[in-house]
């Protein structure tokens, strides 16, 4: 069978590829060859995955691969740290492929982000694989595109998010430990701008979440709550990665204009309380998924709201 008789085109899933690229790219500068280890395990258990869940539900021949699975495992990697076993990263995509897709009938029915659903899974089913030591990344060129891997620190925590003394363009810039496409906020930034210019993913998600985290990370900064910087908060972690890539993603988002802006605030009030008042240190993955998950009711109330509205003023 030929490759492209295998797979079905979807343009949109290849725009947001195009937009993680110069990402990946960089995550192997900055940690080596084996975050492209990691991505080829990733990318054939997940499409395995995805075969098999297909085959069975099709009951044999006559159906194409959706390309959104290269996106799920290619986002998969890029919130896992570089130097997480082989063996986890398998069993974290395969997990999020079927748990968060599969069971709800495949691409297009299912209402959690495959990629967070495995990174969820992996996050508390090993936490000694993905919070306790962080790969250091290289400095100069040309860093980790001749070396396979770098060396770690012992870093107890979901993400290094914390990091005393760390100047905010080097956090700007990605030059800090951390999972390996989450750590550059500037190329996160460049991307966010090019899926908005090809309409590719929903600005209002992308602004109402960041300046409900920023806003809220403000608040809670000016009366003591919390002693990180709201710069610093936004910088560091994952939070800037999820709400571009993953609160946005046109399956599990909320298509209504008006409920994108309420549960892109949502998302960014949740990442920033559940990553201050609570054990787990990195709470975007946690916010995005409870999102997903109060993103169906949001749109029928704000869909209602706007029916009774109409009806007022027609009856008015």
């Amino acid at each position: 069978m030929q490759l492209g008789a295998l797979f079905s085109k979807q343009a949109i899933m290849r725009r947001v590829l195009i937009s993680l690229l110069p990402i990946l790219l960089f995550a192997v500068y900055s940690f080596g060859l084996r975050v492209l280890v990691v991505l080829a395990v990733v990318t054939a258990t997940g499409v395995l995955t995805e075969f098999w869940i297909l085959r069975f539900m099709k009951g044999g021949t006559g159906f194409k691969i959706p390309e959104a699975i290269f996106v799920s495992c290619v986002l998969f990697t890029l919130v896992l740290p570089s130097t997480v076993p082989l063996w986890v990263a398998a069993v974290g995509i395969a997990f999020g492929v079927f748990f968060g897709k599969g069971v709800f009938g495949g691409f297009g029915k299912n209402i959690f982000n495959p990629a967070l659903v495995g990174r969820c899974f992996v996050f508390i089913s090993f936490p000694s694989s993905m919070t306790v030591s962080w790969a250091t990344p290289f400095a100069g060129f040309p860093g980790g595109f001749v070396r396979y891997t770098t060396g770690v620190d012992a870093i107890s925590a979901a993400t290094p998010l914390v990091q005393k003394g760390v100047d905010i363009t080097r956090l700007f810039l990605g030059q800090i430990a951390g999972s390996s496409g989450e750590i550059s906020s500037l190329l996160i930034l460049l991307a966010a701008i090019y899926l908005v210019y090809t309409k590719t993913a929903s600005l209002r998600i992308m602004l109402s979440g960041t300046v409900a985290f920023l806003g809220l990370s403000t608040i809670l900064y000016t009366i003591g709550a919390t002693a990180v910087n709201p710069l610093v908060a936004l910088f560091t972690g994952g939070f800037l990665f999820a709400i571009v890539f993953m609160a946005t993603d046109p399956i599990t988002a909320p298509r209504d204009k008006t409920a994108q802006i309420f549960f892109g605030a949502l998302i960014g009030l949740l990442a920033l309380t559940i990553r201050s008042f609570s054990n787990f240190r990195e709470g975007a993955m946690f916010a995005v998924l409870l999102g997903n998950t109060f993103g169906p009711l949001i749109e029928m109330q704000v869909k209602e709201f706007a029916a009774r509205r109409r009806m007022a003023h027609e009856q008015g």
